[in-house]
């Protein structure tokens, strides 16, 4: 009966190795959701290669990884997933963004092509499943988790999602970029009365007119949002690369005054939502 969530990446655009960025982390995205058992991965950015060890460990064979979309960020970390390389293993990869575009599976097999990776896709001994949809569809996982997904604002799309599991709920929105003074209405649908908002917060409102473009959004907005659709908690996710230890500790404590409700995700972060 249990619904947890476990952050393993939470940095956006490229991972950032580095003394002062150790408080937070420093791994891009990845956030494991367990539903009475049955595991959910949203996205697979450098994050997914300790989540894949600790799997092995706990002799977990099986899940769902769920793609918020294909830049290299969130995607780059599958070549090391270490399961996938072991037969007994079963994932099904779903993707709602690229059905006009050849599919999940083909940008998956294209990252891991000659001359730009050595190991190819079909070194994966596991038994993989490639599922697209379009954003804005929903659909039930292991007949007892509903999922909703609404389209995103991003270049070349992005979905988020909505995990409904046992009266409770959670959103995954990354990534995605908000118009000022215009809430986003596919948002808002997606995140009502959620318990748990995971949200896009590369950058803060002084940032954001610099980057108009770039596909993300800031923590102030994300906090806007929440209220607004009355959910319950806001995790800052999707770190910029630049700002270091220093700067994010000052950014959670603005952030603490400005919504009680909000929190800033680190790496190894877990809220139980059931």
């Amino acid at each position: 009966m249990s619904f947890k969530v476990k952050f393993w990446g939470v940095r956006g655009s490229i991972a950032t190795p580095s003394p002062k960025h150790v408080a937070f982390g420093g791994n891009t995205s990845c956030v494991e959701v367990a539903c009475g058992g049955r595991r959910l991965i949203f996205d697979a950015g450098t994050g997914i290669r300790n989540l894949g060890h600790w799997l092995l460990r706990k002799n977990v064979y099986d899940a769902h990884l769920l793609l918020s979309h294909t830049h290299w960020d969130h995607i780059n970390g599958f070549p090391f997933f270490s399961p996938a390389f072991h037969e007994d293993s079963s994932f099904t990869i779903m993707a709602g963004h690229v059905s006009d575009d050849g599919g999940i599976k083909r940008i998956l097999a294209g990252q891991m092509t000659t001359p730009t990776f050595p190991v190819p896709l079909d070194a994966m001994r596991s038994s993989l499943a490639f599922e697209d949809f379009r954003a804005g569809e929903d659909f039930k996982l292991h007949n007892d988790i509903q999922v909703r997904t609404v389209p995103l604002n991003h270049p070349f799309g992005a979905t988020g999602y909505r995990v409904e599991y046992k009266g409770k709920a959670m959103c995954y929105v990354t990534d995605t970029e908000h118009v000022p003074g215009k809430p986003d209405e596919n948002v808002l649908a997606l995140i009502e009365g959620a318990d748990l908002v995971i949200y896009d917060s590369t950058y803060t409102d002084d940032e954001f007119p610099g980057k108009v473009g770039w596909g993300h959004s800031t923590w102030q907005e994300g906090i806007r949002l929440a209220r607004a659709a009355d959910a319950k908690m806001l995790a800052i996710f999707h770190h910029d690369p630049d700002h270091e230890d220093g700067f994010m500790e000052q950014l959670e404590a603005e952030s603490r005054s400005v919504w009680p409700g909000a929190i800033v995700a680190r790496e190894n972060m877990r809220i139980n939502l059931l």
